[in-house]
């Protein structure tokens, strides 16, 4: 362990460990040191020299490598002849700072008043008015003239879009590097840069198309002026009339913490609106930083075609009616369907709409059905993540594996985090049938064949590996769906709960399962009792009520489109008139997660509290309440007072959800690196968490359920002028959130039927071909796109962009056709 250094800065006496940072130092002892260039997440590089401090050290006898004393006995300082940067220089026991002395203020004056010869005198337009490091530090550093001309000032475009979601203000630009050194450090994008030598330095985007990163907001926020700034916020609003709510991503598993920026404003008539979504620190989950698709994908919530009325058929139309009319057929039809009702609810949802909707299913004794294309929920639930874990503590005697999975498409923030353990010293091993961006860092990549993931761990079990597993302090495995269907997901969690129990790593802190599910919330809909069903199809067409919360199944698939037409009555409850809310005969319209409260369940197992950003429409209602309207025209008691009374019973219910209340997700201790404090320039413009930082829950007994044993994989072979068709993931699919956010458009995923180009020639195919794809009685139209990383013989499909490929399927490729085609019946 680090030994603890005592030094004095500012007349203050401190205690810290080794190696630390003396602005760091100075941090924690509440000593403000202004920076520009350095961040604590992010290796020093003292370019600015905004840090500079007078710094003295013991004097050393040479003799008896001793410290000198002086006439009075006290230890002589001897003091550098320059000034020194503190974000590069370590403490060191003895040392002693000065912040405050003439000669350091000249020199930060001296700092500002070079960085000002160079800046623009915009601050009464610039976006990062109200919170700008340079503007702060300038009114209490700065010089209070310039010695320099106005009109020698350096004048260079301003409103440069490094890409669609980026504006760059080259006059603004400090040239600190933050920018730069995030993502070339921290987000591996290395896709801007520095051009140009001295006052004409300049970023620049290398990429095509431009800024091409999933993480470039994050830019935004540690840029220490204006220079950087997001399409949709840029002149949107000034950070003074901005009120903030505590919030949660819901669109992977990871459960990034957020802040939601609001304010009132004519354009919305007066109502509120959202401004921009933020990161909201939480060193256990997602630290300080957030991808793109969480940052910008908030815009659906304001869409103007969300849904605004219930909606009730009337023939072969669908009519906007009252909520009574619309409540009173959906409860009447589900009070003559008895058990045969069937639920469907998906991940989308909170854990207490979905407990409501469970409750409200089995008090009719219908089937509640959790909508998944994942399995292996009640694994994680005994072999997952133990209380007290995070994954930022993984480093040297730590192994991770990944397999089936593209986190970088899938999760991204795990995908930082897992390679931030692997610079710390862990070992990570990478099992997949196609390479990903994860394999540049693993210590070990392992490549199989579509079909053969149980095996290969199964190997891993007996091989080389396993004696450096079991000895490893720490062991997480996650597991994905790459290429894999639910069964095949649900027998690779058991192969992967096998792997933790035999290595010993079961119930460890810092050890376990995570499930890279497709949704935000899927643990949680496991844990109240939302699980898949094998044939949904049939169960579905057997019934003679559906009710469906959150989930799209007739875009999924066409399957389930006829299963449902052969149900009697189904109702809807949606934000949008999707393709299932269009052929349903009531549809509900709910509230979006920006305009309630309620909370989610990470596959880390944490669950966390978000909270309402914008008042809720008055003709719109959450799903809990929904669900306990129906059960009261149904002559049932279910709570609908408030979600936190929902949570209340859904707790009480479930045994690892025990003890849990609203009041208990609030808490929150203190974090490091301290950030969204009102100096701004140390941590950049991120938000201090002080509404909850979430509850990881306690793992059940491992020893109350048998692990199943897998069965033999199919692995399919194609033969003639057919594919092997696998679903893959990407980031920016086109799910009904997704789509409904027009920033994000030219980001969408497309309907590509990726190919080795080997195979392509084989089956004498182009890029940019438009072939139908057969699937399920209908046919896709898709585009051929070489990809030299898929396995030949494998043609790979995103999943949620129009083709409903979500289990691995042989299909006959049929011929080009000219143009791209709608959906063929």
């Amino acid at each position: 362990m680090p030994k603890n250094i005592t030094l004095t800065i500012d007349g203050h006496t401190i205690t810290t460990t080794e190696g630390m940072l003396v602005v760091d130092a100075a941090k924690l002892a509440g000593i403000d040191i202004p920076v520009f260039c350095y961040h604590p997440k992010m290796e020093p590089v003292g370019m600015c020299r905004m840090c500079l401090v007078e710094i003295g050290r013991p004097a050393i006898d040479r003799t008896t490598g001793t410290p000198m004393l002086e006439a009075d006995g006290r230890v002589k300082i001897q003091y550098s002849p320059k000034l020194e940067t503190a974000c590069t220089t370590p403490v060191s026991e003895g040392m002693v700072v000065v912040g405050l002395s003439d000669r350091v203020k000249a020199g930060r004056k001296d700092v500002l008043e070079f960085l000002l010869t160079s800046h623009p005198l915009d601050c009464p337009v610039c976006d990062k008015g109200g919170e700008c490091p340079l503007q702060n530090l300038t009114m209490e550093h700065g010089p209070g003239s310039s010695r320099f001309l106005l009109d020698e000032k350096m004048h260079l475009a301003k409103h440069v879009p490094l890409g669609d979601l980026i504006y760059l203000d080259r006059e603004r630009c400090i040239q600190c590097a933050r920018c730069v050194r995030f993502q070339t450090d921290i987000a591996d994008d290395p896709v801007i840069g520095f051009y140009n030598r001295g006052r004409k330095l300049e970023i620049v985007t290398s990429s095509e198309p431009g800024f091409d990163s999933i993480f470039s907001g994050n830019t935004t926020d540690i840029c220490p002026v204006g220079a950087l700034t997001t399409a949709d916020f840029r002149f949107g609003a000034r950070p003074w009339e901005l009120n903030n709510a505590a919030s949660l991503c819901n669109h992977c598993p990871v459960g990034c913490n957020t802040t939601i920026n609001v304010r009132r404003e004519a354009k919305t008539g007066g109502d509120v609106a959202i401004k921009r979504i933020m990161p909201r620190q939480n060193e256990q989950v997602n630290e300080i930083w957030m991808c793109d698709k969480g940052r910008f994908a908030y815009h659906f919530a304001d869409s103007p075609d969300r849904l605004k009325k219930p909606l009730v058929r009337s023939g072969s139309e669908l009519k906007e009616s009252g909520w009574d009319e619309a409540l009173n057929l959906a409860a009447e039809k589900i009070k003559q369907a008895g058990t045969s009702l069937v639920t469907v609810a998906s991940g989308r949802l909170t854990n207490e709409d979905i407990f409501n909707l469970r409750e409200l299913t089995e008090k009719q004794g219908g089937t509640f059905v959790g909508y998944s294309r994942m399995a292996g929920g009640d694994l994680v639930n005994r072999y997952g993540m133990a209380p007290g874990s995070n994954l930022g503590d993984l480093g040297k005697g730590s192994v991770i594996v990944v397999v089936a999975s593209d986190l970088h498409e899938e999760a991204p923030v795990w995908w930082l985090r897992v390679r931030e353990a692997v610079k710390r010293g862990a070992e990570l091993i990478v099992a997949n049938a196609r390479p990903t961006r994860l394999d540049n860092f693993a210590t070990q990549t392992i490549r199989y064949n579509y079909g053969e993931e149980v095996s290969t761990i199964e190997k891993i079990l007996t091989g080389d590996t396993a004696s450096s597993i079991k000895q490893a302090d720490n062991l997480v495995v996650f597991y994905g769906s790459d290429g894999l269907g639910r069964k095949a997901t649900g027998d690779l969690a058991a192969v992967c709960a096998r792997l933790i129990q035999q290595s010993s790593h079961t119930g460890k802190v810092n050890s376990g399962l995570i499930p890279v599910w497709e949704r935000g919330n899927t643990q949680g809909l496991w844990d109240m009792g939302g699980r898949p069903v094998a044939d949904l199809a049939g169960l579905l067409a057997g019934a003679k009520a559906v009710l469906i919360a959150g989930a799209d199944p007739v875009l999924d698939d066409p399957l389930l489109e006829r299963a449902l037409e052969k149900t009697e009555f189904v109702v809807v409850q949606e934000l949008f008139a999707t393709a299932t809310a269009r052929m349903a005969d009531v549809v509900l319209p709910v509230l979006a997660f920006t305009e309630r409260e309620g909370t989610y369940t990470s596959a880390e197992r944490r669950v966390q509290r978000f909270y309402p950003a914008v008042p809720a429409p008055a003709d719109l209602k959450a799903d809990y309440e929904i669900a306990a309207d129906l059960a009261g025209r149904l002559g049932a008691a279910l709570e609908a007072r408030a979600p936190s009374l929902v949570f209340q019973l859904a707790a009480a219910q479930t045994p690892s959800y025990d003890g849990l209340s609203y009041q208990k997700l609030a808490e929150t201790v203190d974090q490091w690196p301290i950030i969204g404090r009102s100096d701004v320039y140390y941590g950049g413009t991120s938000y201090a968490n002080k509404q909850g930082l979430g509850v990881q829950l306690p793992l059940l007994p491992a020893d109350d359920m048998e692990i199943p044993s897998p069965q033999k994989a199919e692995i399919l072979k194609a033969q003639g002028h057919s594919l092997a068709i696998y679903p893959i993931f990407k980031l920016y699919d086109k799910g009904i959130t997704v789509t409904t956010s027009p920033l994000l458009t030219p980001r969408l995923a497309k309907a590509d039927l990726r190919i080795h180009p080997l195979t392509a020639k084989g089956m004498m195919l182009a890029a940019g071909m438009q072939l139908m794809l057969p699937v399920d009685g209908a046919a896709f139209s898709v585009e051929v796109v070489l990809d030299d990383s898929v396995p030949e013989g494998a043609g790979l499909i995103p999943r949620s962009v129009g083709v409903p490929v979500y289990e691995p399927v042989i299909i006959e490729i049929a011929a080009p056709v000219a143009d791209h085609s709608s959906r063929v019946r």
